[in-house]
C-alpha cells in the first residue's frame, strides 16, 4: 500500500534519486547474490495463483538488470530454483520451470544482455532440469560465453552441499588417477572448482534475502564464508530498487573485516 501512495504522490520517484544519491558515495558491491523468496506467500495474500506469484517475481527479476547495472554491479548470483524446490507438488514444478524456460527465452533476444554484454550461466545440477529447459539455457550461455561486461548467475537445480561434493569429488578423481597428492590441496584448490570460480569476483560481497525469512538454505555455502547478510522483510514480487538501494546503503555502512 505505502509504496502505491509512494508511486502516486511522485514521492516515491524522488526518494529512490535521493537515496540513489546517497549510495553512489559509497563503495558499490561488485557482486550480489539474492535468495528469491516470497512468491507464494505474496500470491496467497492476494488470492492470486501461485503461478501469478512466480510471474511477478519473475518481472522484479529482469529489472534487477537495469537496477543492478544503473548503479555499477557487475556480477549478480540468484538463487532461482533449489533441488529442494523440484521436490513440491509436480503441477507447481512444471509451471515453474515452464515460467523459467520462458524468461531465458526472453534473454536470447533481451538488447540488455548485447548492450551490457553480459555474461550468462546457469549454476547448479542442471542435468536435472528438463530437456527443452536445458537447451534453452545452454544456447543463452553459448551466446553470452564471450561477454565479460556484466556476469548473471542463475541457480537452477542448485544446493550448496551437492557444490561442495562435487567439488570433493572431482579432487578425489584426480587424486586417485595421480594428478594432484593429497598434502597439495588447498582452498583455492577447492575455490577454482566452484560453479562460480569463473567470475572476476567469485565471492558475493553481499547476500539479499527477501520474504523476512533468516537462514541462507544451503546458497553459496563455501563463497559466502564473508558475505555481509541482509535479509529484507518483503516479498519478492514486491521487491523494488528502493529496498535494493537500502541493501547497498547498510552494507556500505557495515565494517568487512574478513576474520582479521
Amino acid at each position: 500500500m505505502l509504496g502505491t501512495v509512494l508511486r502516486a504522490t511522485g514521492a516515491y520517484r524522488i526518494y529512490e534519486n535521493r537515496l540513489t544519491a546517497q549510495v553512489r558515495k559509497g563503495k558499490i558491491p561488485e557482486h550480489i547474490a539474492i535468495i528469491l523468496d516470497g512468491n507464494r506467500r505474496w500470491a496467497q495474500n492476494r488470492n492470486y495463483s501461485v503461478e501469478a506469484g512466480h510471474a511477478y517475481g519473475a518481472d522484479v527479476v529482469e529489472n534487477l538488470l537495469d537496477w543492478c547495472h544503473d548503479l555499477g554491479i557487475r556480477s549478480i548470483t540468484l538463487y532461482a530454483l533449489s533441488t529442494e524446490n523440484l521436490k513440491r507438488s509436480p503441477e507447481e514444478v512444471q509451471e515453474l520451470l515452464k515460467l523459467i524456460e520462458e524468461r531465458l527465452r526472453k534473454l536470447l533476444t533481451d538488447d540488455r544482455i548485447y548492450r551490457y554484454r553480459v555474461r550468462v550461466k546457469g549454476i547448479g545440477k542442471v542435468e536435472f532440469l528438463p530437456e527443452s529447459l536445458l537447451a534453452t539455457l545452454r544456447e543463452v550461455e553459448a551466446k553470452t560465453a564471450s561477454f565479460d561486461g556484466h556476469y548473471l548467475n542463475i541457480g537452477l537445480a542448485y544446493g550448496g552441499r551437492a557444490e561442495i561434493t562435487d567439488v570433493v569429488r572431482s579432487i578425489a578423481q584426480d587424486v586417485k588417477q595421480g594428478k594432484i597428492e593429497p598434502e597439495s590441496i588447498e582452498e583455492e584448490t577447492i575455490a577454482n572448482r566452484l560453479y562460480t570460480a569463473y567470475l572476476p569476483n567469485p565471492e558475493p560481497d553481499v547476500i539479499i534475502r527477501t520474504s523476512g525469512e533468516e537462514r541462507m538454505s544451503g546458497f553459496l555455502l563455501w563463497q559466502s564464508a564473508y558475505s555481509e547478510l541482509i535479509f529484507l522483510d518483503v516479498y519478492l514480487p514486491a521487491f523494488r530498487k528502493i529496498d535494493l538501494l537500502r541493501a547497498v546503503r547498510t552494507y556500505q555502512k557495515r565494517q568487512r573485516r574478513f576474520g582479521r
